[in-house]
């Protein structure tokens, strides 16, 4: 079977059975694989292969495999003609991959292969017009800032502020593709590994193309949020003469982690998460993509059904590169499951396209779900996250919501918070908001906080959910909290802040001290339960901090 395949291709008796014996005779791929490369056999593979040139096409975009006649017309043709495998990587590195076999191309020289199919397939498919860009239309609205400064070619400096994968670099490159005018000129870099040599570098060059042409440059700064202080100083002079368009891009809050400068020179424009009706829509375009999309991945026609899209859309905290992820590691399992089942029934070295035909790839949730793996935990100990989770939980607390206030503990624990500060936290809302109103409260979070610190996690994590909900479900008050404030308060702005201890609440331990007044007049509360001695300075006579119950007398 094996040399009728090779003799079919078009080499000779000699040469084909030469092949087989060399390679164990038990593959066809192996064989043609030998014949092309082998150094002995070089001057025979450029004039021995009129029928091998229809399983090699050249063209830079997928074509339909041709008909019989034009397979005909093609091996009537000179030999000088016709494209020769050994000159594959001279006139074309990219050979025809659709409706073939992945592991035919085994033969292609490794250096050449195609390198399209390996760009991820969020890369491929990024809306390259603000048209295609999906669930941003509070930005890209008719009369939005964007649209109307793309009409007028107007574009001012902007900052893109939201969560990954919601489209912050889409927005930056479509932004000058989308305009009517070839004013603009892109540059892009990344602060992860750029510098300002890098910066000092872009700016000098859109300052030379300003003066020649009068053209503006766009540049783009992803994770701009990692540059230090003085890098982002480097970026106000020239935003403020106007040698460079500066559009950043940042997952992080701009009020942390942006100079003051920079957002005064720049529109802070606010991502959202894309919803899963929007990340539905991406997967489908992925699904329904013949040049970009998810059949460039897999190598063979992908099968996605309505449940899987509703699937991955629903479990990617609306993330559009995190779903285009699942989605292609799921199609090319799938693809490899059928081909692995072909494999096994002998097909595995029939390399014609009328032989090769294999079903579409299925995709089932089961495939979705193991490349999903676990939902990442969008959590950080320092930036704003941070503060967003313990904000809820004390809130939760305060609301007297013991689960809610038990989710945002687990949220924080499983993002890998330090038990210990969330015990600290605990400590301080026992006075602040629980207080008087259950005075054994603090008790319970110092014995918290000194179980975690022997424990640690996740020993630890029963001792904190316990104290959570004591704390959430105890009486609250912040009469304490507010009396604290209220006393400060005077202490800043009465006239008499720095007025002197009254003489009979001040210590006499000396006989000078007590022969000049101190401790005159002080009058011992136990021996004197019903007394009406005053405490406060006299400018504050009367005044009243802490609304609560007057204290209870001696009782003697």
């Amino acid at each position: 079977m094996e040399m009728q395949q090779l003799l079919s291709m078009g080499f000779p008796d000699e040469l084909a059975a030469q092949a087989l014996a060399a390679t164990g005779g038990k593959s066809t791929v192996k064989a043609t694989e030998w014949i092309l490369t082998h150094k002995s056999n070089a001057a025979n593979t450029s004039t021995f292969q009129p029928k091998l040139d229809r399983f090699f096409h050249f063209s830079q975009s997928p074509t339909p495999p041709q008909s019989q006649s034009q397979e005909e017309e093609e091996e009537d043709e000179e030999p000088s003609k016709r494209l020769r495998p050994s000159t594959l990587s001279a006139q074309n590195p990219q050979p025809q991959q659709q409706n073939w076999p992945p592991f035919f191309f085994k033969t292609a020289d490794k250096k050449h292969a195609n390198t399209h199919i390996h760009q991820p397939l969020y890369e491929r498919l990024r809306p390259r017009t603000l048209d295609d860009v999906v669930g941003q239309d509070h930005l890209l609205a008719a009369n939005s800032l964007l649209r109307s400064a793309i009409q007028r070619n107007r574009l001012p400096s902007i900052l893109l502020w939201g969560p990954p994968g919601t489209g912050k670099t889409t927005i930056a490159k479509a932004i000058v593709k989308s305009s009517t005018s070839t004013r603009y000129r892109f540059v892009s870099l990344s602060a992860v590994t750029s510098g300002v040599k890098d910066v000092r570098d872009a700016v000098d060059e859109a300052r030379k193309l300003r003066l020649k042409s009068n053209q503006s440059t766009v540049l783009f700064v992803d994770e701009v949020h990692r540059f230090n202080k003085s890098q982002q100083d480097s970026f106000l002079p020239v935003i403020e003469d106007g040698s460079i368009v500066f559009v950043g891009a940042t997952t992080e809050n701009p009020s942390f982690h942006l100079i003051t400068p920079l957002l005064s020179r720049c529109r802070v424009l606010t991502l959202n998460p894309l919803q899963p009706h929007h990340l539905a829509l991406l997967l489908n375009r992925a699904v329904s993509e013949t040049d970009r999309g998810l059949m460039q991945s897999a190598g063979v026609q992908v099968d996605v059904k309505e449940d899987v899209v509703d699937y991955i859309s629903n479990n990617c905290d609306g993330d559009a590169r995190v779903a285009l992820n699942a989605l292609e590691i799921a199609a090319v399992t799938a693809a490899a499951r059928v081909q692995h089942g072909k494999q096994k029934e002998g097909v595995e070295d029939l390399h014609t396209n009328e032989d090769y035909k294999v079903a579409a790839a299925v995709v089932s949730v089961d495939d979705a779900r193991e490349a999903l793996q676990c939902k990442h935990l969008a959590y950080d100990k320092a930036g704003e996250e941070h503060y967003n989770l313990i904000s809820a939980l004390h809130k939760s607390m305060r609301g007297s919501d013991a689960n809610a206030a038990i989710y945002w503990l687990a949220r924080m624990l499983e993002g890998g918070e330090e038990p210990l500060y969330i015990a600290r936290r605990l400590i301080r809302f026992a006075s602040e908001d629980v207080g008087l109103a259950d005075p054994l409260a603090l008790n319970q979070a110092v014995s918290c906080y000194q179980a975690c610190h022997f424990l640690g996690m996740p020993e630890c994590n029963v001792i904190l959910a316990q104290c959570v909900a004591y704390l959430a479900l105890a009486p609250k008050s912040v009469a304490v909290y507010r009396a604290l404030g209220a006393a400060q308060k005077a202490v800043r702005e009465s006239a008499g802040q720095n007025e002197g201890v009254p003489l009979h609440l001040r210590n006499a331990p000396t006989k000078l001290m007590k022969e000049i007044g101190y401790a005159k007049g002080y009058i011992y509360p136990p021996d004197n339960p019903s007394s009406t001695q005053t405490y406060l300075p006299p400018s504050l006579q009367g005044y009243k901090f802490l609304d609560w119950p007057d204290r209870i007398p001696y009782d003697g």
